[in-house]
């Protein structure tokens, strides 16, 4: 069973900077990871993608922080990232990463489309 822990929130001042992480484990051949991805889910909204990763390394982004985040991944270690720059308030929720196994055709922005989910991690920014 794949297991997914991020790791990395924190509390920080607009226009600071964190990095989140997450570690898979359990990841087998017949898993066959297709899609990684980063959600967020602020208080009173829906939960939102807001970076996503394919196998064959392309990455996708949400208007709100294309620019300023980067997910990368780093597969020896099994790990995915997310850098994110110029934090402000809009940016506070939980983090969620999530991964996809097989292609198919997903809506890779759409949470119904990813199996496998982690617990989240906390990022609070303040003005």
């Amino acid at each position: 069973q794949v297991q997914l822990v991020e790791s990395g929130g924190a509390s920080v001042q607009t226009g600071g900077s964190l990095r989140l992480s997450c570690v898979a484990s359990g990841v087998t051949n017949s898993d066959d990871i297709y899609f990684v991805a980063w959600f967020r889910h602020a208080p009173g909204s829906e939960r939102e993608a807001v970076a996503c990763l394919s196998k064959s390394g392309r990455t996708y982004y949400a208007d709100s922080v294309r620019g300023r985040f980067t997910i990368s991944q780093d597969y020896s270690e099994r790990t995915t990232y997310l850098q994110m720059n110029l934090l402000s308030p809009n940016d506070t929720g939980m983090y969620y990463c999530a991964a996809r196994s097989g292609a198919g055709n997903p809506s890779i922005y759409s949470s119904s489309s990813y199996h496998f989910w982690g617990q989240g991690t906390q990022v609070t920014v303040s003005s």
